[in-house]
């Protein structure tokens, strides 16, 4: 790096295999919209999940080509509903441990789960790092720096809720991927993009996501901004 040259600084975003796809889409748009770097692992499992709610492989080899099919299409399915560029965004095989983000000296502002599935969450609370996700969420907690583990199942059960109040007390922040309906959702995309903005609001992202709360009564009645 040069002298005065800005140290690029990512947010890690893991995707698990939970059900939730779109929620990791609208984050990542978001993200990438807000200016932000990327480093992007997205689990063997989470391959399934995408296969299943999207139709799309995730490989290695087309990761470009690949995500940017997945980050076009609405949470409704419809293909080439958003645009965005990945100038900024560098994907890291989930099996390569020797990858930056397995490092606390790699730099970056925090990482982001989204969606976390239970086997995920119990991973990163009991710290066994058996794939690069886990290993950087595990090196995140211990750098001190800012994890928001989006949990996406239900019911839970104490097993679950043990390990998330684990990851609480470690200082990780729990956001399960509950959407709310005062923001006047019209739309299944509106309610991806509320949870996706509480996990940005809970890890310091500026976005415009969601119509927040301002004390008026009714105001869910009302059609949601639009994006």
């Amino acid at each position: 790096m040069n002298a005065g040259e800005k140290q690029r600084a990512p947010w890690i975003v893991g995707v698990s295999g939970a059900s939730g796809t779109p929620y990791a889409a609208a984050v990542l748009r978001a993200l990438i919209a807000a200016g932000e770097s990327v480093d992007l692992v997205v689990s063997r499992a989470a391959r399934l999940t995408l296969l299943d709610e999207t139709g799309i492989s995730f490989r290695d080899a087309h990761w470009r080509d690949d995500l940017r099919e997945w980050l076009a299409r609405g949470a409704d399915g419809k293909p080439d509903a958003f645009t965005c560029g990945l100038d900024d965004v560098r994907y890291w095989s989930p099996g390569d441990l020797a990858a930056g983000p397995s490092s606390g000296s790699y730099p970056v502002k925090g990482m982001l789960i989204v969606p976390a599935s239970t086997a995920c969450v119990a991973g990163v609370a009991l710290g066994l790092s058996k794939d690069l996700l886990q290993r950087a969420a595990s090196v995140t907690l211990k750098e001190r720096r800012r994890l928001v583990v989006a949990v996406r199942e239900t019911p839970l059960n104490g097993q679950t809720l043990r390990h998330l109040v684990a990851l609480d007390d470690a200082g990780a922040s729990v956001v399960p991927a509950s959407p709310g309906f005062y923001a006047g959702a019209t739309h299944i995309q509106d309610l991806v993009d509320f949870v996706a903005g509480r996990v940005l609001d809970a890890a310091g992202v500026e976005h415009g996501l969601y119509r927040r709360w301002k004390g008026d009564l009714g105001g869910g009645a009302a059609p949601a901004p639009t994006r």
